[in-house]
């Protein structure tokens, strides 16, 4: 049998070529693409076992606080932390509620300190901290508490830094502190909003006016870092926080040791019955540092 006839050239390159489609060759980029970025992103970025978080650990700029009790779902990075540590709405009806729920996740001996050991809190202050979203819990085995706080570094005109050194609780034992002024973060508030309130509510005995006149917020000092360790007021539940630092001068303070008075740590909370039975802050002592070196962690 004779080789069929030679054809033309403009026969064959009128013929559909078997190549593969433009969505093929993207997809088969796209997936090349994505090995490399995973393998290069696992070694360089850290991580963080803290359950609801995707936040990048040096911002350059002020972030927005989502509402950590909620469930966060519009965020698709959160999925795989979410699989893990599903954050729990606050479901619990009472304090007693909220008790059940943990002695069974908690170490008994643990559990049964709280509040009893000088310098920890009960299990009323946990359940006002979730109602008002100050803290979410991690529906896990311990579980995990995670909060947002506000480290404001109060700077005198001579570099010394402000320390809080101790508390008086309204039991009439003294929490030791060894930091600067702290507070926990309202849902939605951002740092520099949230560091002109931990003012107002921990020196405004002494300083007079308006928080928001006398306080001077530096926004080029703010930081970010997120601590995981075992929580000193509720003891054996681990805490992740997510630490927001800034720098800020506060005109009229002593120059000297002081110490502040808190009039009603929970006065504004609508549970007053639970408040009533919750430890709460009575005083702060107040003392200048030189170096920022003996400053706790």
């Amino acid at each position: 049998m004779s080789p069929p006839p030679p054809q033309p050239l403009t026969n064959l390159l009128s013929q559909p070529l078997n190549l593969p489609s433009l969505p093929d060759i993207f997809l088969t980029a796209l997936s090349v693409c994505f090995l490399f970025t995973t393998s290069s992103s696992s070694s360089s970025k850290p991580t963080t076992r803290c359950p609801f978080l995707s936040f990048p650990l040096n911002p350059r700029r002020f972030l927005k606080i989502p509402v950590m009790s909620s469930s966060n779902q519009s965020n698709p990075n959160n999925t795989s932390l979410l699989l893990h540590h599903p954050p729990r709405r606050h479901a619990f009806a009472s304090p007693q509620s909220l008790s059940d729920w943990l002695k069974p996740r908690l170490p008994s001996d643990s559990f049964a300190s709280w509040g009893v050991k000088p310098g920890t809190k009960n299990v009323h202050n946990l359940w006002l901290e979730l109602s008002e979203g100050e803290t979410s819990l991690a529906d896990s085995t311990p579980p995990v508490r995670t909060v947002q706080v506000v480290t404001v570094r109060v700077t005198g005109p001579d570099g010394k830094i402000l320390i809080e050194s101790h508390q008086e609780l309204s039991d009439g034992n003294v929490r030791k502190r060894g930091r600067p002024l702290s507070e926990k973060m309202k849902p939605g508030e951002d740092p520099e909003t949230a560091a002109v309130r931990a003012v107002k509510e921990e020196l405004g005995s002494v300083i007079g006016g308006e928080a928001g006149d006398v306080v001077g917020i530096d926004p080029n000092s703010y930081e970010m870092r997120v601590e995981e360790r075992s929580s000193d007021s509720y003891p054996g539940l681990p805490g992740c926080y997510v630490l927001h630092t800034l720098n800020a001068a506060v005109e009229g303070l002593p120059e000297g040791d002081f110490c502040t008075y808190e009039v009603d740590e929970y006065g504004e909370f609508d549970e007053k019955r639970v408040a009533d039975q919750a430890l709460s802050v009575k005083k702060h002592y107040w003392t200048w540092v030189s170096s920022a070196d003996s400053i706790k962690p």
